[in-house]
C-alpha cells in the first residue's frame, strides 16, 4: 500500500475509469485532503471543523472497510476503525494500544485488513521480517511522533523461532507504555543507550499471538468468508487516491484536537490494561460522538470478554473441552480416531501443536494430570488403544464449563456428560 504523503509522481494516475472512491466529490463538512493550515494561514484547530466531522470521517473508515473486507462482527470493525484513529494521536496518548488480526487458517482476510490498516492509519512501517534494530532505529529516528510498526506473518515470527525474536517480542511488550525504553550497550562508545520503543502497532498472522502482546492488544479474530459474502477487489493504483485522502483528512482532524484528546479521561467499562489499552480508542469515540460512544464501549467490553475468555483457559484445559466435544456420545473412542477429530478442528492448535501436530504420546502427556490414561479396548471385534468416556467424567466436570441448555430439547442442562443432552432427550437426535 502507498504510504500517505500526497505528492508521488512516481507512481502512476488512477484511470478515472476504474476509480470506485470518490475523490472528486469529497465531503466538505472538514478540510480538504491537501489543505494544511486554516483560516488566516494557521495551523488547523476545532474551529476548522463541523461539529460532526469526527462522525462522518469514522464512518468513512467503516465503509472503506467493509467495501474491502469481512469482518467478523461489527463490534471488530468498530475496533479496528477506532484503533486506526488512535494512531494519528500517538502524542497524546500513555498507552499505545496493539491490533492483533488472527486468523486459524489462510485465505481469512487478515493480510487485505492489515493493507487498509496500512493505507489509513499515521505513518505506517510494514515488515515481514523486520530485524528488531531496524524496528527500534525506526522509533528512535521520529521519537515525537513514531511510525505505526505493521507486522504481517506474525506467526512466523513468534512460532518454532520464537527463541530468536525475544528482542522483537520485548519492543512491542516495553512499547505499549510510553517511557519505557529498551537499554542496548554500546560498545564503540562505552555506554548505556536508551532505545525508544513507544509506537502503536499491528500484527497479522495465523493463530494466537504470545499472551503478553494479547494481553496489551485489540484482538481482531479472521474468518474466511462464507458462500454469497462478497467484498470488492482492493487496487493500489485505482484505491490508493482516495484512501490517501481520507487519511489526509482523518489526520487532520485528530492532529487538531490532539490538546484535548492528551487531557481526555473517558469513562471506562474496564480495568486495569484493558483500560490501558482502550483508553485511546474511548477518547476518540467520544470526540467524534454520534453512535460512536455507545459503540465503542459496546466492542471494548465484548471483544475484551473474549479475550479474557481464552486466555484463562489453559492449554490443557482446553484439550479436556476439545475430547468431549470430539467424544460426541461415543463411551470409548480409539486414540487414532480421538487425534483425528481433535485435528479436525480448524481454530483448535492441535494439528500444528508443537510443530508435528498433538501426537499419541502428546496427548497422553496432556491427560496424565487430569488421571486420565488411554487403555487396551475392543472395538467391533478388534483391539486397540483408546480413551473411556468414564475416564474424563471427572475431569470434564471439574474443569470444563458446562452448557446451559441442552442440545436437543433446548431446556436448562444442569449437568453434562460430554454429550450436551439430557439422558432422556432422543438419542438418535443427539448423532
Amino acid at each position: 500500500m502507498s504510504t500517505g504523503q500526497p505528492d508521488r509522481p512516481d507512481q502512476p494516475a488512477p484511470d478515472p475509469e476504474e476509480t470506485t472512491m470518490d475523490t472528486e466529490n469529497l465531503p466538505n463538512a472538514y478540510p480538504l485532503a491537501d489543505q494544511e493550515q486554516g483560516n488566516g494561514g494557521d495551523a488547523l484547530t476545532p474551529a476548522d471543523f463541523d461539529a460532526n466531522a469526527g462522525e462522518l470521517l469514522l464512518n468513512e473508515v467503516r465503509e472503506a472497510l467493509t467495501r474491502f473486507v469481512i469482518l467478523p462482527d461489527e463490534h471488530s470493525t468498530t475496533g479496528v476503525v477506532l484503533w486506526i484513529a488512535a494512531t494519528h494521536a500517538v502524542p497524546a496518548w500513555a498507552h499505545a494500544a496493539r491490533l492483533v488480526i488472527r486468523a486459524p487458517e489462510k485465505r481469512c482476510g487478515k493480510s487485505r485488513l492489515l493493507d487498509l490498516v496500512e493505507a489509513t492509519c499515521h505513518d505506517p512501517l510494514l515488515t515481514v521480517n523486520a530485524s528488531p534494530s531496524a524496528v527500534y532505529r525506526s522509533i528512535g529516528m521520529k521519537r515525537k511522533n513514531p511510525p505505526t510498526i505493521l507486522l504481517d506473518e506474525a506467526d512466523t515470527i513468534f512460532g518454532p523461532k520464537a527463541g530468536e525474536n525475544e528482542d522483537l517480542r520485548g519492543l512491542l511488550n516495553a512499547g505499549h507504555q510510553r517511557n519505557r525504553p529498551a537499554l542496548r550497550y554500546n560498545a564503540s562508545t562505552s555506554s548505556v543507550e536508551k532505545i525508544q520503543t513507544f509506537a502503536m502497532a499491528a500484527l497479522a498472522g495465523i493463530g494466537a499471538m504470545p499472551d503478553t502482546i494479547e494481553d496489551r492488544a485489540v484482538v481482531i479474530r479472521m474468518r474466511r468468508r462464507a458462500p454469497g459474502e462478497a467484498v470488492a477487489p482492493l487496487r493500489t493504483r485505482r484505491d490508493g487516491p482516495a484512501l490517501d485522502n481520507l487519511r489526509n483528512r482523518l489526520n487532520q482532524w485528530v492532529r487538531a484536537h490532539l490538546e484535548h484528546l492528551g487531557t481526555a479521561t473517558p469513562d471506562m467499562p474496564v480495568e486495569d490494561r484493558a483500560a490501558d489499552t482502550w483508553e485511546p480508542l474511548l477518547a476518540i469515540a467520544d470526540l467524534a460522538g454520534g453512535p460512536w460512544p455507545d459503540l465503542a464501549r459496546e466492542a471494548c467490553i465484548t471483544l475484551t470478554e473474549t479475550r479474557d475468555a481464552n486466555a484463562q483457559t489453559t492449554l490443557q484445559t482446553r484439550l479436556l473441552t476439545d475430547c468431549r466435544a470430539a467424544f460426541g456420545d461415543a463411551e470409548a473412542l480409539p486414540t487414532t480416531v480421538l487425534l483425528e477429530r481433535l485435528h479436525a478442528d480448524p481454530e483448535a492448535p492441535w494439528a500444528t501443536y508443537q510443530n508435528n501436530g498433538l501426537t499419541a504420546m502428546k496427548l497422553g502427556f496432556l491427560l496424565r494430570d487430569f488421571d486420565i490414561r488411554s487403555d487396551t479396548i475392543r472395538f467391533a471385534g478388534s483391539q486397540a488403544k483408546g480413551y473411556r468416556r468414564t475416564t474424563f467424567a471427572d475431569a470434564w466436570a471439574r474443569y470444563c464449563a458446562t452448557p446451559t441448555t441442552c442440545a436437543v430439547c433446548h431446556q436448562p442442562l444442569t449437568h453434562d456428560d460430554g454429550t450436551h443432552t439430557h439422558p432422556t432427550c432422543d438419542p438418535e437426535a443427539r448423532r
